[in-house]
């Protein structure tokens, strides 16, 4: 058996490539890199299955008999593992590796030092674990958890001193069978990956592949700059695919138009970037760079910077950056201890019209791009023209927090690599400190939320 790329694939460039595993006459592609599959009799009724359970949101399976064949919402996925090995329990907290948001930011996942962990965000709740510590197959261990929205279809690599998995795999793990019905592996560590209902994106340290989902054939190959966190972004509008990576140079961002055919290079910052995010409609882009002191958005059509804003004066590292639903929002977590809420003052009619060639693509003097306080510049430096943030909410300082927008009006949810679990709410009006609605540990039991 043979996987090759689809004769109506538009990326006629790309490498096809056999598996390894599947034939003597195995290729290499282009970067030493080498794919494989396994276990393909599964995945694709089993991805359909789930994502068209997820789009009925069914709310049970009661036939206990047909159980093992269904496909059910994560919400409601309630078996035990049946590979599992009998272990003693260990009641204290596991050590988290992972922590990420599924693509409507309603559940997020935790990647943990004994397997992964579900959770609903509002209201908070555990919906499912499953631990492997103590399996026969591994560690434990799990380094990047990907949901695919709500359904039992999840994306699993190893990590931390004992992985369940090796560290150049992906596993596409379904839940309601509580195994492996997939796996892509490569001769280097995959640094994170990214779920679409019809894609399923890997990233390696300077390249990336882009596989279709039910079969996973592979359909693009991308090479970057180094990219040690696996920086890269896609949207969610089902038939338009845009997705973000590192460019091939520093503070360089590549933007891919699937349904145009269409690459666009934009030189974001001088220095090298760190953290970006993607509005669901690819239309927005939001980059910050190694400094942490700016950061940029995008029209990711034509490549022209829409705003600025600044996060602070001194040198941070960015851990995450999230748009809220409707564009307005952008907010912004860093080392120093507070997440930011900035305005967005974004023409949205604006952002599906192509501006003129030659247009700048990353000026940060651009007009619409300059704050209110445009008047004085250059007579004060452009510290003090910057766009500040209208709502912060402090933190603990140097610990790991990643940021959404929550479903409930002007909310803002974080998560802490320490467990933690913060539901906050800003004033859009007056701005200044958010109010704190919850405060809980995720690691401990469901009772004492």
């Amino acid at each position: 058996m043979t996987s090759t790329l689809p004769s109506s694939s538009p990326w006629t460039n790309s490498t096809p490539f056999v598996s390894p595993h599947m034939s003597e006459k195995s290729q290499n592609l282009d970067s030493g890199d080498r794919s494989s599959l396994s276990d393909l009799s599964d995945i694709s009724a089993a991805v359909n299955d789930a994502v068209d359970d997820e789009r009925r949101d069914q709310t049970s399976v009661t036939d206990t008999t047909a159980a093992a064949a269904a496909v059910t919402s994560v919400q409601n996925v309630v078996n035990p593992n049946p590979n599992s090995v009998s272990v003693p329990i260990d009641s204290s907290p596991p050590n988290v590796l992972y922590l990420s948001f599924n693509q409507d930011y309603g559940c997020f996942a935790a990647g943990t030092d004994r397997g992964f962990r579900i959770y609903n965000c509002d209201p908070l709740r555990e919906i499912f674990r499953r631990d492997f510590n103590g399996s026969a197959n591994g560690g434990g261990g799990i380094g990047v958890v990907q949901m695919l929205f709500r359904c039992n279809i999840l994306a699993l690599v190893g990590g931390g001193p004992e992985p369940q998995y090796p560290l150049n795999k992906v596993m596409i793990w379904d839940d309601h069978q509580s195994r492996c019905i997939g796996e892509l592996s490569f001769r280097s560590e995959v640094k994170s990956v990214r779920l679409r209902r019809d894609r399923i994106v890997v990233v390696l340290a300077q390249k990336i592949f882009v596989y279709n989902f039910s079969d996973l054939k592979l359909l693009h190959q991308i090479e970057t700059v180094a990219n040690p966190k696996g920086l890269c972004e896609v949207s969610q509008v089902s038939g338009s695919m845009v997705l973000v990576c590192p460019g091939l140079q520093k503070g360089q961002v590549r933007v891919e138009h699937y349904a145009s055919k269409r690459t666009k290079f934009i030189m974001a910052h001088d220095s090298r970037i760190v953290c970006f995010a993607l509005t669901n409609d690819g239309r927005l882009l939001a980059t910050s760079s190694s400094k942490g002191t700016l950061v940029r958005v995008f029209n990711t059509l034509d490549g022209s910077l829409v705003q600025e804003v600044r996060r602070g004066a001194d040198r941070a590292e960015i851990y995450s950056l999230a748009f809220s639903p409707t564009a307005q929002w952008l907010a912004v977590s860093s080392d120093k201890g507070t997440v930011h809420v900035f305005n967005l003052k974004v023409d949205s009619a604006a952002l599906g019209v192509d501006r003129p060639r030659g247009t700048s693509e990353s000026n940060p003097s651009s007009p619409s791009a300059v704050s209110h306080l445009s008047f004085i510049k250059g007579v004060l430096p452009k510290y003090f023209s910057s766009e500040w943030s209208v709502a912060q909410f402090r933190l603990q300082e140097g610990l790991q927090h990643i940021v959404a927008f929550g479903h409930q009006k002007n909310t803002v949810v974080i998560l802490g690599m320490d467990g933690s679990f913060y539901r906050c709410q800003f004033d859009a009006a007056t701005g200044g400190e958010m109010t704190l609605l919850e405060h809980h540990s995720f690691l401990k039991s469901e009772e004492n939320f």
